[in-house]
């Protein structure tokens, strides 16, 4: 499901590209994430629970929908976010060329990095710990070590989201 939506992430949108995305999460976790942790395996996942609350809502999906889509999800025990500087995002991003339509927007890294604070925010609010890293300030190897000095003292049952009806908004 995942090749699809990359695939088609430009053609589809709103609530439709949010209930895909989060389709596929659903499935990743049931088929992916939750045995290796049954098995007391560490899993390291990219674009989860904060990704969602951010790209979704640069696509118009309001946050509580997003996060009654996601309610039954294991949380993680710790939530990395990459964080730098807007100038940097759009500099980055004239340097490779736009990969998806927000990129074409040049609102697109002011409203990016906002998102990302507020989901920051919201993580916090829901007991995940979270860890912010600047990107634009720490070498790829201190960002390494940064977030291996916080992996292993992250271990604990899987934390979900309280189940509640989702209605698109």
């Amino acid at each position: 499901m995942g090749r699809f939506i990359r695939e088609y992430a430009d053609e589809y949108g709103g609530a439709t590209l949010a209930c895909l995305v989060v389709a596929d999460r659903h499935h990743h976790f049931a088929a992916e994430i939750l045995p290796r942790l049954e098995a007391g395996v560490t899993v390291v996942c990219d674009r989860y629970v904060a990704s969602t609350l951010v790209v979704q809502r640069l696509d118009g999906v309001s946050q509580q929908y997003l996060l009654d889509l996601n309610a039954g999800i294991c949380m993680p025990d710790l939530a990395v976010v990459f964080t730098v500087d807007p100038r940097a995002i759009a500099a980055r991003i004239d340097q490779r060329g736009a990969t998806h339509r927000f990129n074409r927007d040049p609102s697109f890294p002011a409203r990016e990095t906002a998102l990302y604070t507020e989901a920051v925010s919201i993580l916090g609010g829901l007991d995940v710990p979270v860890l912010s890293v600047d990107t634009g300030t720490a070498s790829p190897q201190d960002v390494a070590v940064s977030i291996a000095g916080r992996i292993g003292g992250t271990a604990k049952v899987p934390q979900q989201l309280p189940t509640q009806g989702a209605t698109p908004q």
